[in-house]
């Protein structure tokens, strides 16, 4: 499968896009904190299972359905598939769990450092140099973490492991030789057996919610697919229609919402040490895009001089 050169220019159409996959993440926390009494493995059973057909539709009206059941006859690649779907569903269950049980902040948090942890994926992992604001904008991160485990004397283990789940899903879904779509269409396609087995035996113990809370249950608990799908659809194809550096930005609307969300809705205590940390996350992250766009930026300048120069 041939790679797609990344856009030159932002697409107002895939801004739009990507905009509105970052909203729909962003009020994610109120659709979530109305299920808050389930169990959170009902809930993403159920986000699996009613994603299915969402994400299969795409890819028949796009046409490339074919792909993944090439996919499916690939053992190599339906082991990484397998990878990637482990690591999506343990991001989904984290995340579920910490907005029932009060620790939205956490996962806003566990959100904000991800940037700054494929960051320092790529130095570990891919051998990628640090330039200084990135360097500094890890460490600032780092010592944010340090003072909420100091305060709270344990680590913050909802946002480290949104973080981790998240991160590493990313790192191996470059490894994944499928389009965005058709990667999330067999990633659910993989958990759904599992899935569907455990809504079977929650019911043969007579502990499923499906019905047991009346139609507006069941219909949230229908709607948990495409609150899961769509997003991820929209921006799969909007990243394909905007810079890096424009990503790089538009990817904090969604854990500032849930900051929001977590604060002003949820009312979650915002003590001392988190008043500390999240101005430290926030400067990371500042420090984080103006490395990132100063990059953009030269890539830039260096394309239009090889171009100059190609002229001469």
């Amino acid at each position: 499968m041939s790679s797609i050169p990344a856009p030159q220019i932002d697409s107002p159409r895939g801004l739009a896009y990507a905009i509105a996959a970052y909203l729909m993440w962003g009020v994610l926390p109120i659709f979530m904190k109305a299920l808050a009494h389930l169990p959170p493995t009902e809930i993403i059973a159920h986000r699996i299972i009613w994603s299915l057909p969402i994400a299969a539709a795409v890819l028949v009206w796009q046409g490339r359905s074919d792909d993944v059941l090439a996919a499916l006859r690939q053992p190599r690649l339906l082991a990484m598939a397998t990878l990637t779907a482990m690591l999506i569903s343990a991001n989904w269950l984290i995340y579920v769990w910490a907005i029932a049980n009060d620790h939205a902040l956490d996962a806003a948090l566990g959100y904000y450092i991800n940037p700054l942890f494929s960051v320092f994926l790529g130095a570990t992992l891919l051998g990628e140099r640090l330039s200084r604001g990135q360097f500094a904008a890890i460490a600032l991160a780092a010592a944010a973490v340090i003072i909420l485990t100091v305060q709270a004397g344990r680590l913050p283990m909802v946002a480290l492991g949104l973080t981790l789940s998240w991160g590493f899903y990313a790192y191996c879904k470059k490894s994944l030789p499928l389009g965005p779509n058709q990667g999330f269409t067999l990633e659910v396609l993989l958990l759904t057996p599992f899935a569907v087995a455990f809504l079977v035996w929650q019911a043969a113990q007579g502990q499923s919610h499906f019905l047991s809370g009346g139609w507006g249950q069941a219909l949230l608990l229908l709607g948990a697919g495409p609150v899961t799908a769509i997003p991820l659809l929209f921006y799969a194809n909007g990243a394909k229609l905007i810079r890096l550096s424009t990503i790089g930005i538009l990817q904090y609307i969604a854990p500032t919402m849930i900051f929001l969300c977590a604060v002003l809705l949820f009312n979650e205590p915002f003590g001392t040490a988190r008043m500390i940390a999240f101005p430290m996350i926030w400067a990371a992250l500042v420090i984080y895009s103006v490395t990132l766009l100063r990059q953009a930026g030269q890539r830039r300048r260096d394309r239009r001089q090889l171009a100059a120069q190609r002229m001469q």
